[in-house]
């Protein structure tokens, strides 16, 4: 049985996408630890990042690079956090979470985001990742 994740990915569940490629798929949580908490997960069904092949593995980590680049423009934090999880769904996902300056991630408990909320900041992120990939030296 697919995943959820395989699910949103094949469009059978609605989802604000933030990026895709052939590898790849990215989209807000809908429960978000911070606006803009983003998902990076690869189309590959895999119960966690270390079952992936190496393909997928190296694809997915080059997504995360690239959609915190974008969250970071989108957003204006400080720095975007990465959480690699993997209890609640047994498919290999990263959690993006915008951090802004002085903040810290003490996974609070995710709250309910307006579907409103979520296109326009899926809008913004989607516009910062359309744009030119930041040269290397850039990329945090």
């Amino acid at each position: 049985m697919a995943t959820i994740f395989t699910r949103l990915i094949r469009g059978e569940i609605p989802s604000h996408r933030v990026y895709e490629d052939e590898h790849t798929c990215a989209f807000l949580d809908i429960n978000p630890a911070r606006p803009g908490h983003t998902l990076v997960v690869p189309r590959q069904e895999a119960p966690s990042v270390f079952d992936l092949e190496p393909g997928a593995y190296d694809a997915l980590w080059r997504a995360v690079r690239r959609v915190a680049a974008a969250l970071q423009q989108a957003t204006g934090c400080e720095r975007v956090v990465v959480v690699v999880y993997g209890a609640d769904v047994p498919h290999a996902h990263v959690h993006l979470i915008p951090l802004e300056a002085g903040g810290h991630l003490a996974f609070p408990e995710p709250q309910s985001a307006a579907p409103g909320d979520l296109a326009a900041m899926a809008e913004r992120v989607r516009a910062a990742a359309a744009g030119p990939s930041p040269p290397e030296a850039q990329l945090h």
